[in-house]
This record gives structure tokens, C-alpha cells and sequence, in this order.
């Protein structure tokens, strides 16, 4: 009985046959997962958005009981340009990234901002508006720096980058209650319940607009962070898609027009 003896340059050959092979498999794995939501929405014609409703003036209910807002609108103008019906998705701070992760929606406009945190489970497209975060209180609380807020009590929305940021330079003895969507954490501060706030300026202002009797002022700069539309990891065709529409946008002057009609303030230079 004879055995076929297998050369070294025979084993090198079908070891980098197998390899390409192997490879192969997973470039057209990876090019049908990165499709699948853009191929899901052109073959729908919808897109799925979650947007805010408790955050004005970025996505709020207007007198009609329909959503409104910043966000809202430039959802609707990414299906616009798209091509595709939007079907809004109402979501909270807690929930929106679950939202993304799980497939119940293909993007979400919601204020978000972009922090390495977020990167490690989600993609971002282009910043969209402008936006930061920072700590009111009445001006009758002595707050100069992060740590005059020893002991004082700061109402937060759960999960937000408010929240993430604030627990990072406010002292241990803070008092941050978190709360889980915007408006409880608006009504927290409006009924004393807590000394200060931590939220974003847009939503401060409708505060302070509103409620003039608690005397709130702007005490610290939490960040400045620009919104980004999330996107699914592996999403890369519908994120350039998107990009493609915010770039277009930016340079046409409409994202101007939405700042100023929403927030009354220039986008400035947004970040991509």
C-alpha cells in the first residue's frame, strides 16, 4: 500500500486557498449585513426614526397631539431626500440606543450627542445642530465651579449625556437624581425638589422662559456637544446615504434654517 506524501508548497497552497476562502465568506457576510437596513427600506419605502417628544424645542406634541420640532423635522427631511415615507418612532434618552441596537428603528435624531462610550456600541453620521449641556439653578445658589456642588442636590435624565458627563466632574457627595425622561426631570426642578438642573440649554431656556419665578440662571458648562444622527454598527451604506443628504444640506443653508427656526441661533461649524 502507497501513501500520497503531501509536499510543504502543497500544505502552503491549500492553507492560502482555505484562508481566501474563509475571507471570502466573511466580506459577503459583512456587505449583507451592512446593506440590510438600506435594502429593508428601499424595498418599504419607509424608514423608521426615533425621535423625541418630551424635549423642546427639538421634538415635543404640539396643540394637534402630533410631534414637532427640530429633530422631527429633520427627520422628515432625511426621508424626504431619501426618497422614503418616515415613520416616527416616539423614544426617551434610556431607550433610543436600545432602539437602534435591537432594530426597531433604522435611525435615531434625538439630541444625541457622540462620546467614546456610544461609539463602542453605535455608529454616528455628521452632526446635524447644535447643542450643549450645562447645570441651572436660581442665582441665589453660590455655584462657580463643579465643586460647589458638594452636597447639592441636580436633576438629571437617566442615560442622557448630561447624566454620563455630570457623574464625571461633579464631586461624590452630589446628590444626582436621575429621572427617566426629560420632563420629569424639568418638573423635578420646577417643584423644588431638587436645587439645580443639568440639561440642555434649548431646554433651560423654555424653563426659565416659562418659569420666571424660580430665578434660574446658567451656573456651569457641562459639554458642548453637537447632535448626531445614531446609526447601527455595520449600517455603512444607509450612514453614507445619510451623510450625503446632511453635507448637502449644510452647504445649501438648510440646516441653517432649521437652527434659527428652532433654537434661534446659527449651527455654526459643525463638526462631521
Amino acid at each position: 500500500m502507497k501513501f500520497h506524501s503531501i509536499s510543504f508548497k502543497e500544505k502552503f497552497f491549500k492553507l492560502v486557498a482555505l484562508c481566501s476562502l474563509a475571507l471570502g465568506f466573511q466580506l459577503m457576510s459583512t456587505g449583507v449585513q451592512a446593506q440590510s437596513s438600506w435594502d429593508t427600506i428601499q424595498k418599504s419605502k419607509t424608514i423608521k426614526i426615533a425621535i423625541p417628544t418630551d424635549f423642546p424645542p427639538y421634538g415635543f406634541v404640539g396643540i394637534d397631539l402630533q410631534p414637532q420640532g427640530l429633530d422631527v423635522e429633520m427627520a422628515q427631511f432625511i426621508g424626504q431626500k431619501l426618497g422614503v415615507k418616515v415613520e416616527l418612532v416616539p423614544v426617551s434618552s434610556p431607550n433610543r440606543v436600545a432602539y437602534l441596537q435591537t432594530k426597531k428603528v433604522d435611525l435615531v435624531i434625538s439630541t444625541l450627542g457622540r462620546n467614546p462610550e456610544r461609539e463602542k456600541v453605535i455608529d454616528f453620521t455628521h452632526a446635524y445642530a447644535p447643542y450643549y449641556q450645562a447645570v441651572f439653578a436660581p442665582k441665589s445658589l453660590n455655584v462657580k465651579s463643579f465643586n460647589d456642588l458638594a452636597g447639592k442636590t441636580i436633576s438629571a435624565t437617566r442615560g442622557s449625556l448630561e447624566d454620563t458627563e455630570l457623574t464625571k466632574l461633579a464631586p461624590a457627595s452630589a446628590q444626582i437624581k436621575r429621572f427617566e425622561d426629560n420632563s420629569a426631570t424639568v418638573s423635578a426642578f420646577v417643584a423644588g425638589q431638587v436645587q439645580s438642573i443639568a440639561t440642555g440649554a434649548s431646554v433651560a431656556a423654555a424653563l426659565i422662559q416659562k418659569n420666571p419665578q424660580l430665578g434660574a440662571e446658567f451656573k456651569l458648562l457641562i459639554k458642548d456637544s453637537p447632535c448626531f444622527i445614531g446609526v447601527a454598527k455595520g449600517e455603512d451604506t444607509l450612514r453614507t446615504k445619510v451623510n450625503e443628504v446632511i453635507t448637502a444640506a449644510y452647504k445649501a443653508g438648510d440646516l441653517e434654517k432649521l437652527s434659527q427656526k428652532w433654537l434661534a441661533r446659527s449651527t455654526g461649524e459643525l463638526p462631521e
